[in-house]
């Protein structure tokens, strides 16, 4: 049974700025809860979405004793790049450079030896590829309307293929990926996508300019995961979910779906559960609390 949503009201978020080892500057915004903290999330925004827009999220988390740390991604919101010809990036960036900068701002603020880390979309397989990197660093993994782009794994897979070759080729043609012109994603770094698009045509994480073999690393990686997928949620469906968590096979996988009935009539989808993001916050709280009561809290 869910626990009530506190009725004490939580502070204002904090923004902490940070700066990579390569210069790259942004913003990651800190919701601490009005009382006690009982557990720490570093939240991953989905693709081209930004760290504001899971405020809500964060405010709701918050009051459940949950302090939320929102990724900015490079390239959005508070971040000073802008994808250009002349300004290029891809995970490698992400994943060495702006992800531990985020969490060095954080942990002066909140120092716990390790923090649960999560995220929506991109941001969940993110999540999941920084984890199988550091797993010393993440006590917990959450993913939320998540699962890797593998074309196979999706209805209409021949369509998803072509447009795994399209993407990196219309990106180089414009030095950028026109995300906000065609309706996907913002206007994304040439590299980005070209990782992305790789995972998506073979089903395996790699990085253009790292060595990291990710699939055995998440092979390796043993962390409680729960995963929240939306029963609507025609980009992120079952198949795509199973064959991301299927890497993790040494994790203590938990999956849950939420349903319109469980979002109070909203819809079920990738997008619409963060307008209002309480059904949610609820579960990632309830299973915290349930993973802490069961193993001793592993982010203190």
């Amino acid at each position: 049974m869910s626990v009530p949503l506190s009725t004490l009201a939580s502070p204002a978020y904090i923004t902490l700025p940070t700066v990579a080892t390569d210069g790259a500057k942004a913003a990651v915004l800190l919701q601490m809860p009005a009382g006690e903290v009982r557990h720490v999330l570093y939240w991953l925004p989905a693709l081209g979405v930004s760290a504001r827009q899971y405020v809500p999220l964060a405010r709701a988390l918050a009051e459940r004793g949950v302090a939320v740390a929102i990724h900015e991604w490079r390239g959005i919101g508070s971040s000073d790049r802008r994808a250009a010809r002349q300004h290029d990036w891809g995970y490698r960036e992400l994943l060495q450079d702006d992800l531990p900068a985020g969490l060095a701002a954080v942990r002066w603020h909140v120092p716990r030896a390790r923090y649960a880390m999560g995220g929506h979309s991109l941001g969940g397989q993110l999540a999941a590829l920084y984890a199988s990197l550091h797993p010393h660093e993440i006590a917990r993994l959450l993913i939320v309307a998540s699962g890797s782009p593998y074309w196979k794994q999706y209805r209409y897979g021949a369509f998803l293929r072509l447009a795994y070759l399209a993407v990196p080729l219309m990106a180089q043609m414009f030095g950028r990926f026109p995300g906000r012109r065609i309706g996907f994603g913002g206007n994304e770094a040439r590299r980005l996508m070209a990782d992305w698009a790789r995972s998506g045509h073979t089903g395996r994480y790699a990085a253009q300019g790292m060595t990291e073999d990710f699939e055995r690393r998440l092979g390796e990686l043993e962390l409680p995961v729960l995963a929240l997928r939306l029963q609507d949620d025609w980009l992120a469906p079952e198949a795509s979910l199973a064959w991301l968590l299927d890497k993790m096979r040494r994790s203590q996988r938990e999956q849950r779906v939420m349903t319109t009935t469980d979002l109070d009539g909203r819809p079920a989808d990738h997008f619409s559960w963060m307008q209002a993001p309480a059904p949610v916050a609820s579960r990632v709280a309830d299973w915290f609390d349930r993973v802490s009561a069961g193993k001793g809290d592993a982010g203190t």
